[in-house]
């Protein structure tokens, strides 16, 4: 539904709220009417012949008035219920005239009930409407008293009580001339009343839907900011609170609106509530400071909070309005700008000593390759001068690793087919000094091809530096390691995972955010910089990357990449001897 339209369906209750109020006058008034009637012809006429057929459609038309009025709130029936209303004016008429007539005519005392009818006809019609109304009912009650004076005469008697009712001698005349004026007076004041009654209505009409329109869009603008909004007044009771503060404190409104703060924050918020309880008690608002809460799931989430107080000139401080935003998203952001700028200094780092340090390196090992084939040394001097040629190749691999950190290559995209790549990598790794034969080293894939968009050489450098991780991980005689691709869904959008799994002694829970830092290693020799390409490659390519420990150790790390439609239903052939099927 939009604005408008939300907007409009209060006005149009406003406008059936005002129409009930004068339907309930009318339907009193009708039903007074009624009674009245009821009892003068049926115990005053002692219900005569002639009045039997229009007595029951007044009856009738009676009772129809309130089953219609009722209905109006699911069907349109609003000129019915006016047609109605005149219909039942009219029979209403023919039976007050039938009692005029029957009571004593121009000496009647119930020529009064006409009164009555003219007001109901002003509740449902405008002023013109009304003095209609009042003309039917002049023209009737002048009809029966010439009738009453003519009936039942000699000839010409109808032509001289018509002359009698128009001399100004007769009583006749002032009888009628006094009904009908009052008639008509009557008509024109209710008509006005009326009319007033109904401006008066459409200007509350409408102020109302202002100011209904005012609070729903200013609900709206509260209720959907993306900060949470959070009010309490000078007790500490809270009186507002919007979905984005239901979302970062992890709590519903209706275990907020209305109890104090300080008793619905305790426990998992208390810093949040101390912040507010001395903002609320030194009536002295705070500028942007940040506390930490936890949720519901142990989950420990920085705030940024803002606090205002809501002051009056008559009440003076009346409470506190609390702004508030969850800065992980801001945090992540740090972090990444904190991670970009490492990278640009080591960058520049990198490139000023490549040549400082891989030149002189190149010399040495050139120097000392010579000298071994050279010199025939034996003992301690032929360990030593191993030992250079070790370190120096150990030395020119670390500064490989740095320079491959700090270089970021644009990564060349192709259609990759990963169970070909993983086979093509665990080869690899075999002839690796890292890997063991006591270690199991194996592919299990559900799919016989599977199909990605990457580029492989980079892909082929994360694989290796992950199991070469995971070998050198693995601290138990028998260790296992197991190269996964499955296939799943993330949203509408069909995925692949790629998984490396070992049964090691796993990560411990609080190192899992240092893992991937540069130069962070937990191993003697380890250099730190293997996962931390790691992640700067999948980075590169998009790929997102998952790391996952096991409650009795073992080690996941997790590669997601989106799956391109591809030969997935093709005949099952080996694709590598090391390739297990899953069943």
């Amino acid at each position: 539904m939009t604005v408008g339209a939300r907007c409009r369906a209060p006005f149009i209750a406003m406008l059936d709220d005002v129409f009930m109020i004068r339907a309930r006058w009318l339907l009193s008034l009708r039903l007074i009417t009624y009674i009245l009637i009821s009892g003068i012809v049926i115990f005053r006429l002692r219900y005569p012949g002639f009045l039997g057929f229009p007595y029951f459609a007044y009856s009738f038309l009676t009772l129809l008035l309130p089953v219609l009025l009722v209905v109006r709130r699911w069907l349109n029936v609003t000129f019915v219920i006016r047609s109605t209303s005149y219909l039942q004016s009219l029979v209403e008429i023919f039976i007050i005239v039938c009692i005029v007539y029957m009571t004593g005519n121009v000496n009647s005392s119930y020529s009064g009930l006409f009164i009555l009818t003219i007001i109901s006809a002003a509740l449902v019609s405008r002023l013109a409407g009304t003095l209609g109304i009042a003309s039917v009912v002049s023209l009737s009650y002048a009809f029966v008293i010439w009738f009453g004076l003519g009936l039942g005469r000699s000839e010409g008697s109808a032509t001289r009580a018509l002359e009698t009712i128009f001399s100004s001698q007769d009583a006749a005349f002032y009888s009628i001339f006094l009904h009908i004026l009052t008639f008509f007076l009557v008509a024109f004041v209710s008509g006005y009343l009326v009319e007033h009654l109904r401006r008066k209505d459409r200007l509350l009409a409408d102020t109302s839907q202002a100011l209904r329109q005012a609070k729903l869009e200013t609900d709206d603008i509260l209720r959907h900011l993306s900060s949470g909004l959070l009010t309490i007044d000078s007790g500490g009771r809270v009186i507002f609170f919007n979905r984005a503060a239901e979302e970062i404190l992890d709590i519903s409104e209706s275990d907020m609106k209305g109890r104090d703060f300080r008793d619905a924050l305790a426990g998992r918020m208390s810093r949040l509530a101390d912040n507010l309880n001395d903002v609320l008690q030194s009536q002295r608002h705070s500028r942007r400071g940040e506390v930490e809460i936890r949720k519901r799931d142990g989950t420990v989430v920085a705030i940024g909070v803002s606090t205002s107080l809501l002051a009056d000139d008559q009440e003076g401080i009346r409470g506190v309005i609390v702004i508030f935003q969850d800065l992980t998203e801001t945090k992540r952001l740090e972090e990444k700008i904190r991670i970009a700028d490492r990278m640009a200094a080591v960058g520049e780092l990198s490139a000023a000593i490549s040549h400082e340090i891989r030149n002189p390196l190149a010399a040495i090992s050139g120097s000392v390759e010579v000298l071994k084939a050279e010199l025939n040394l034996v003992g301690e001097n032929k360990r030593l001068l191993e030992l250079i040629i070790k370190e120096s190749c150990r030395l020119n691999q670390i500064l490989a690793d740095f320079l491959m950190y700090a270089r970021s290559r644009r990564s060349n995209f192709n259609r990759i087919e990963l169970c070909r790549l993983v086979s093509d990598v665990i080869e690899v790794i075999r002839k690796l000094p890292s890997y063991r034969p006591s270690i199991s080293l194996r592919l299990l894939a559900v799919e016989s091809f599977v199909y990605v968009y990457g580029d492989e050489d980079q892909i082929k450098q994360i694989l290796i530096n992950l199991i070469v991780n995971a070998c050198e991980a693995i601290n138990i005689p028998q260790g296992e390691i197991i190269v996964t691709i499955e296939t799943g869904a993330a949203g509408e959008e069909e995925v692949v995972f790629l998984k490396v799994t070992d049964n090691g002694p796993g990560i411990e829970e609080e190192i899992h955010d240092r893992v991937f830092d540069p130069f962070f290693s937990t191993k003697r020799d380890g250099t730190g910089l293997g996962l931390a390409i790691v992640q700067r490659l999948s980075e590169g390519m998009g790929i997102d990357l998952f790391l996952h420990t096991g409650e009795e150790g073992g080690t996941t790390f997790i590669l997601q990449f989106n799956k391109i439609p591809g030969a997935s239903h093709a005949p099952e052939t080996s694709v590598s001897a090391v390739v297990d099927k899953k069943p």
